[in-house]
């Protein structure tokens, strides 16, 4: 047995590699995506003030510092059993959504479709955002990065830093916004609409109308059926802040929705002795190991689980966009793993169009960003949609309001079964003739970059056995091989 390592992986946040076993004839036999860091920050927010977990959980990441702010400050809503007021609200949702659009555009030029404007096989000094910069020129560069900073800056006016947002209080915001800074958000607004275009019409034109990139979209062998989940508005639209968890299965069958911590009814999560990522898997089908199709266990999030799940966007010109989509396609549920970049284009037009509505909204100057808090729960529970999909955050604290326990549930750790078998289908369609270059190795890297991978978020508990060992079992429990040094 032979064995190929693809280490570090890249253009990602964080430190995994992808591991490749080769049977005796160079046949591809298994492929594991492992993540090789750890942070654990469920341990590191123990003995906290609840008031004070969102400016900690924020430091998860440089990346998606804003999404696990919001939603500890959520969970804290809970614990002190208060409801912000209605622009306290909106508030939040500004943030979320100028979040949404620096983080997806950031994935969307820099990691995902340097794969495609430079070319798959590119040499890798030129697979980069460099090289896309040689291709369509620094002025267009310059002019994405400055509409980016853009969104970036309205985080920095409602949250008090760019990096790690500081205004979070139980029960609303710490400041309220002045006539001179709805001026400033507006027309950093029109910034980001301009840009949410673009990106919508620059997929459309380097992926969609390339014949080669086409096919790809619509080959089989990319298709990782699964189970989907995204959080909709009454109306069944794609919702980010708060609304209903719905849940799909492969053949797009709502197969459960849930609010709070009632996703304890639906979710369980593994262990794996070869990852220091979890493996959240649906409780009502039970561990199966990593399979998909009709009755997989794991269920996808992210731009394209969001789009599976809804009617769509609230939006006019994203809307549009979805139905172009899905029409490209034939229908919903759409597989296909390459579309999540196609579906996260359509969301930073989505959230441009948002952040433009909610600044022209008369209530958002409302001096009264904040509620009292109420007693003590104990227990809070903070659900949204990050960039990269559903997260959650649930607290236990004492009657002080102390963390006593805590739970993070990630959306690369929702997606990592979703993954596993990605690689594996990359690496099986790729390797299969015998040839390891380094520029077939980058193939089955752009199957995990749709995901939009951000492990530091995703490593919370330590592996269950040995990493340097791994027994593979059947179905039915029975050891198939056991491979060890892994």
């Amino acid at each position: 047995m032979k064995k190929l390592v693809i280490e570090p992986i890249t253009r990602l946040e964080g430190h995994g590699k992808i591991t490749v076993f080769l049977d005796e004839k160079g046949k591809v036999d298994e492929v594991f995506f492992q993540v090789v860091e750890f942070m654990g920050y469920e341990k590191m927010v123990e003995g906290v003030p609840i008031e004070e977990v969102p400016r900690i959980a924020s430091t998860i990441c440089g990346v998606c510092r804003a999404v696990h702010f919001m939603a500890s400050l959520k969970a804290g809503d809970q614990v002190f059993s208060v409801e912000p007021p209605p622009v306290a609200k909106k508030l939040r949702e500004l943030l979320l959504s100028a979040h949404h659009i620096e983080d997806h555009t950031e994935i969307l030029y820099a990691m995902g479709l340097s794969d495609f404007i430079c070319g798959p096989t590119a040499p890798s000094e030129k697979r980069n955002i460099l090289g896309v910069t040689e291709i369509v020129g620094k002025d267009f560069v310059k002019d994405v990065l400055q509409k980016r900073f853009s969104a970036a800056r309205i985080v920095e006016i409602l949250g008090g830093k760019t990096a790690h947002p500081a205004a979070s209080v139980p029960g609303g915001w710490s400041k309220s916004l002045s006539e001179d800074e709805v001026r400033e958000i507006q027309k950093l607004a029109d910034d980001c609409l301009e840009l949410g275009k673009q990106s919508v019409e620059l997929f459309k034109e380097v992926v969609v109308k390339n014949p080669e990139y086409s096919k790809l979209l619509k080959n089989e062998n990319f298709n990782v059926v699964t189970n989907y989940m995204g959080t909709v508005d009454e109306k069944g639209k794609i919702a980010y802040y708060e609304g209903t968890k719905v849940i799909i299965d492969p053949e797009g069958n709502r197969i459960g929705e849930f609010e709070g911590k009632d996703y304890l009814n639906y979710f369980a999560e593994r262990t794996i002795p070869w990852s220091y990522a979890k493996f959240p898997y649906l409780k009502s089908v039970g561990w199966k190991g990593f399979v998909d199709g009709k009755g997989t266990p794991f269920c996808s999030v992210g731009p394209l689980a969001r789009l599976n799940v809804s009617e769509g966007y609230s939006t006019p010109l994203a809307q549009k966009a979805y139905e172009e989509m899905v029409e490209f396609f034939g229908g919903k549920p759409i597989y296909n793993i390459f579309a999540y970049h196609w579906a996260r284009a359509i969301e930073i037009l989505n959230h441009a169009e948002i952040v433009k509505e909610l600044s022209q909204d008369p209530e958002i100057t409302n001096p009264n960003t904040c509620n009292p808090v109420g007693e003590v729960s104990g227990e809070g529970v903070g659900i949204i949609e990050a960039p990269r999909g559903t997260l959650i955050h649930h607290y236990w604290t004492d009657e002080n309001g102390m963390v006593t326990d805590a739970n993070m549930v990630v959306p690369t750790t929702f997606n990592n079964g979703s993954i596993q078998m990605a690689v594996k289908k990359a690496a099986k369609f790729f390797l299969n003739d015998g040839n390891y270059d380094e520029s077939k190795l980058n193939l089955i890297e752009m199957a995990h970059r749709p995901y939009d991978l951000c492990l530091a978020c995703a490593t919370h508990a330590f592996p269950g056995h040995n990493p340097f060992e791994l027994n593979i079992y059947s179905h039915e429990g029975k050891l198939i091989k056991s491979i060890r040094n892994f």
